[in-house]
């Protein structure tokens, strides 16, 4: 088996443990290093859409750019000593 090999899968959580939405081609107590990425509910990508575009028309985009960077400008600490 390659060393290099990358399995992209689903699972579930039951009773605190992760069971993979289909069988892992691997040998008996192979050990692995898993990356989990939680996938957003319906209920949350729907939230986040009727969230899109809230701020519209309240709050001035551009002058907000601006301001960002005039104070990206100010010195908050003292000019060293050579």
């Amino acid at each position: 088996m390659r060393s290099d090999m990358v399995i992209t899968m689903r699972a579930k959580i039951h009773n605190g443990n992760l069971v993979p939405g289909e069988k892992l081609n691997l040998p008996e107590g192979r050990e692995v290093e898993l990356t989990i990425t939680e996938i957003p509910s319906e209920e949350d990508v729907e939230k986040s859409r009727r969230a899109a575009g809230g701020w519209k028309g309240i709050v001035d985009a551009e002058n907000l750019i601006r301001n960002i960077y005039r104070d990206r400008l100010v010195r908050t600490r003292p000019r060293p000593r050579l």
